[in-house]
């Protein structure tokens, strides 16, 4: 149970990416900009992760702003799905997060 939930916490990091590059990338906006949104919204949420997310971060967060940084991050995502009309499955996946992310707690993951 618990290796199927470090699964699932890889899962929703890799969800949250894709839904803000998507995001970006199908604005009704002209080409160029469309990809530099996409683009951008990754760089950010990538670099974001690097550096405070990841297990390896230069500035690790833990306690309080662990728990902000995690719930802006994967906000994020459930917002990027939600901004794209995809609303049950920005609803999805935001639960799905509060549950693993809840597991992991209680696992010390």
């Amino acid at each position: 149970m618990k290796a199927a939930n470090l699964a699932v916490l890889f899962a929703i990091e890799l969800i949250a990416l894709g839904a803000v590059g998507a995001y970006g990338f199908t604005r009704d906006v002209p080409t160029a900009l469309s990809l530099l949104l996409g683009f951008a919204g990754l760089a950010v949420m990538i670099t974001t992760w690097a550096l405070l997310g990841s297990p390896k971060a230069k500035y690790k967060t833990s306690g309080a702003s662990r728990v902000v940084f995690e719930v802006l991050w994967f906000g994020a995502g459930a917002a990027a799905l939600a901004l794209m009309g995809a609303y049950a499955w920005a609803a999805a996946f935001a639960a799905l997060c509060v549950l693993s992310k809840a597991l992991a707690a209680a696992w010390d993951q």
